[in-house]
């Protein structure tokens, strides 16, 4: 028998545990190995442990799961101050009892490397998490699944929350537009299969036959995420006409540099510049059972910056009512034939929305893992238990009424450079963000570490409607630059 066949079988048993309520003992290993490509790990560099340490809102759910310890692996430690603000967002006669069972094993290793490589390179790291599950039932939760987590989860002897190795290729991007028009979900104009800058000038003629009326395509890798690899192609002149063929080839081999073309060689597709009178970019996010059952978990609006607006900045939860059902509706069409081929665990799909007369929504991306909209929701998740009703895009908070929420991963000034954590945390726990038990709403930080290696740091910001997210978010920001200038002017009076 395979042995990863044999583990994963035991999913379903610690999976089951793992329910608000439950009183079983058992472990989650929270494994937040960025797993992608070479390309993209040197893009992120030192930025690396901080999108690791914005899975730090999994410790929140031991508020709910009074059973469960928890696990979290990452390349440096986070600090006794981030571990206590997690635990200190629980209600207070449960915050000791979630600070005893956060246990966190970093391998202090900040090479951009996945954090499963440090972890394989480190038998007493193994042998520590081996030793805090002491037999309980365990499982791995990964962001995602290569090949070396597969390795750690036969070192550890326990199974993965997440979709196998084998079915990675499923979510590339050229997979992903076949998969899409087999599950009757439209996409935008486009070819797969690219892979050169030969295969990108015949994709962008065939699509301006198809719709003369095209301004513009994106260029994507295959193995890509997060908007990184794509590349927005111009194709009128500056009197708004289609541009020839020669001049095309120009165009291309300008915008086109050698180390994206090489990247290229593994393949990638062509898309429309999809344009109208309303442009979004939302998302959908999928959760598939060990038994293979399909719920839409949630959607959201995507935030996206950079100069052709294609990187992934931020998120509003949830997407726009106009649309969010047919979101739904595509989401599960898609998830279910993933689930078919035995996806499991955390997917979204990316897509695109325009306005002319009405709304269109199209598919754009398969993602076989977990992302950026992932910890806001298990923030909102365990801070206002409820559930999320996909048909009408709401959270239904149990303490009734509805949640809505502004995320980034991007608050970032110079001037934090030299902040603390510590400090941030004390900023807005004193401020009008504060987290509010009894009112369901307020802000929670992630990504502390990042203050210290590019004055960046992460909120999720709860309230009522997105313009009170925004609205708190305003409000965090304040407070951390209040922090921030306070520090510069003790250090200066220190100095003086």
């Amino acid at each position: 028998m395979d042995p990863v066949h044999d583990l994963q079988a035991g999913l379903a048993d610690v999976w089951a545990l793992n329910r608000p309520g439950s009183t079983a003992e058992h472990v989650v290993v929270v494994l937040p190995s960025l797993n992608i490509s070479p390309s993209m790990l040197r893009h992120y560099g030192p930025r690396l442990v901080a999108l690791e340490h914005r899975y730090l809102t999994e410790v929140l759910m031991l508020a709910r799961i009074p059973g469960c310890e928890l696990v979290f692996v990452c390349s440096s430690h986070p600090g006794r101050a981030v571990l206590d603000y997690y635990a200190g967002l629980a209600p207070g006669h449960l915050q000791e009892s979630v600070r005893s069972r956060v246990h966190v094993v970093a391998v202090e290793d900040l090479s951009p490397r996945p954090v499963a490589v440090k972890l394989l390179e480190n038998p007493d790291a193994l042998a520590r998490i081996t030793q805090i599950i002491d037999g309980r039932p365990a499982l791995i939760e990964p962001w995602n699944v290569t090949l070396t987590e597969v390795a750690v989860a036969e070192r550890l002897g326990l199974p993965l929350n997440g979709t196998p190795p084998h079915l990675w290729p499923a979510a590339f991007k050229s997979s992903g537009r076949r998969m899409f028009r087999e599950s009757g979900v439209p996409v935008p104009l486009g070819h797969e299969d690219v892979r050169s800058v030969e295969d990108v000038a015949l994709a962008v003629a065939a699509i301006a036959a198809a719709n003369p009326e095209t301004r513009g395509v994106v260029v994507k890798h295959d193995n890509s995420g997060s908007g990184e690899g794509n590349l927005v192609v111009g194709i009128r002149d500056l009197d708004g006409r289609p541009v020839g063929s020669e001049d095309l080839r120009h165009i291309l081999d300008q915008a086109i540099p050698e180390w994206y073309r090489l990247d290229l060689e593994a393949g990638g597709v062509v898309e429309e510049l999809v344009a109208g009178d309303a442009f979004t970019s939302p998302s959908a996010q999928v959760d598939v059972a060990p038994d293979g059952s399909v719920e839409v978990a949630a959607t959201h609006e995507q935030v996206l910056a950079g100069d052709d607006r294609q990187v992934y900045a931020g998120c509003t939860f949830p997407a726009n009512p106009e649309y969010t059902g047919v979101l739904a509706q595509h989401a599960r069409a898609v998830g279910a034939r993933l689930a078919d081929l035995g996806a499991r665990g955390r997917l979204s799909v990316d897509f695109v929305a325009v306005r002319q007369d009405a709304w269109d929504v199209l598919a754009i991306e398969v993602n076989l893992r977990k992302g950026g909209t992932t910890h806001p929701l298990t923030a909102l998740r365990h801070l206002v238990p409820g559930r999320y009703d996909a048909d009408q895009g709401r959270w239904l908070a149990d303490a009734g009424g509805t949640r809505c929420y502004s995320s980034t991963d991007n608050l970032r000034n110079p001037r934090w450079q030299d902040l603390q954590p510590a400090a941030a945390i004390d900023a807005v726990a004193a401020s009008l963000a504060a987290f509010d038990h009894g009112a369901g709403r307020g802000a929670v930080l992630h990504g502390l570490s990042g203050l210290g290696i590019d004055a960046r740091c992460g909120v999720t910001a709860i309230g009522s409607s997105v313009e009170e997210g925004d609205a708190l978010l305003e409000e965090v920001q304040g407070a951390i630059e209040a922090a921030a200038a306070r520090a510069r002017t003790t250090v200066v009076g220190g100095a003086t």
